[in-house]
């Protein structure tokens, strides 16, 4: 899909990821085959548009090529050939700025990396040492450049993603940091960031209440700070917040606080219906969208409007189905 740069500001942005390019099926390999992945695809490519890139292919290796690995030690390893040992680590590094400068202007909200790959590997890359021994310690030199670039920019490698604990975590952190881009490509007002914060609330507390907490300050003291820094303060805290990992306790919480908003307004046997679901949730014998239904159901039917602008209630596309596992 083209991207389109001729938006006008007040229009939404397409959520971009990048992705290694044979993830979609591009057969762009060392040996010139590919690593489609169905899921990412057909499921996750109805919401995302996918920005494509090949380190290997675009740094001029060519295909199909020669493979490369990495070796040396794990904090600076060197990308050599693994029959020619020629050393292509510079001309990687060098392409790795450039290539993420350029998609700085793309706006990406968040991106997939091959998993095991020297160049886009996001952990536990194998780093031979020079007895030949290989241990898995490294990161792919692309992938190294671009999370050092844009800390904030939630990523994640396709292979992990097979793990329902984590792939809902990056959606989360995908659609959330599309929102935050959406209320800082402009210069934000004190009152949008209030109304942003106060609709994250119940998100932030399922995943950090400490950095809820301290991100409360930041709101409160909007005034008086510089606006450059208490840009980049809440951006940080709320993308750090976002990438610890929601659990069956804190999500059970944050149920039992929205009940709370609905205790003058539902019969004990309606209250006790849903506390017997938020209970079976927190025992785990039934996903967190069996209580959820129950609450997004009582909150619209009483006109609550304070929740229903919570953006707990509905993170991500309801299609993904994220939520409907144990």
């Amino acid at each position: 899909m083209t991207p389109k740069h001729d938006q006008p500001e007040t229009s939404p942005l397409p959520i971009r990821l990048g992705i290694s390019t044979c993830l979609l099926g591009e057969k762009v390999r060392f040996d010139a085959g590919h690593k489609k992945d169905r899921y990412l695809t057909d499921v996750l490519g109805a919401y995302f548009e996918w920005v494509p890139v090949c380190p290997e292919l675009e740094v001029g290796m060519g295909v199909p090529r020669e493979p490369v690995r990495l070796v040396g030690t794990p904090d600076a390893p060197r990308m050599v050939g693994v029959k020619s040992e020629k050393d292509w680590t510079d001309e990687m590094v060098r392409y790795a700025e450039r290539r993420a400068t350029s998609l700085e202007a793309l706006g990406l909200s968040g991106y997939i990396f091959k998993s095991d790959s020297p160049s886009c590997g996001m952990e536990r890359v194998k780093v031979f040492a020079k007895n030949g021994i290989p241990t898995k310690t490294g990161r792919g030199l692309f992938t190294k450049v671009l999370m050092e670039t844009y800390p904030l920019l939630p990523v994640e490698e396709e292979g992990r993603l097979n793990d329902p604990g984590l792939r809902e975590n990056f959606i989360v952190r995908v659609f959330s940091y599309h929102r935050l881009q959406e209320l800082t490509r402009r210069r934000f007002s004190v009152g949008d960031l209030v109304r942003f914060h106060a609709a994250h609330k119940y998100l932030l507390l399922a995943h950090s209440p400490k950095h809820y907490d301290l991100l409360g300050p930041i709101v409160a003291n909007a005034k008086k700070t510089a606006y450059p820094l208490l840009k980049e303060s809440y951006s940080r805290l709320f993308m750090e917040g976002l990438a610890v990992k929601a659990t069956t306790k804190k999500n059970a919480n944050v149920l039992q606080h929205i009940l709370g908003f609905l205790k003058d307004h539902l019969p004990s046997g309606e209250k006790q219906d849903v506390l017997d679901a938020i209970e079976d949730f927190r025992k785990e014998l039934v996903p967190i969208v069996v209580p959820l239904t129950l609450l997004r159901h009582y909150v619209k039917k009483h006109d609550i409007v304070y929740i229903a602008d919570q953006v707990y209630l509905q993170p991500h596309p309801k299609e993904l189905m994220l939520r409907n596992h144990v």
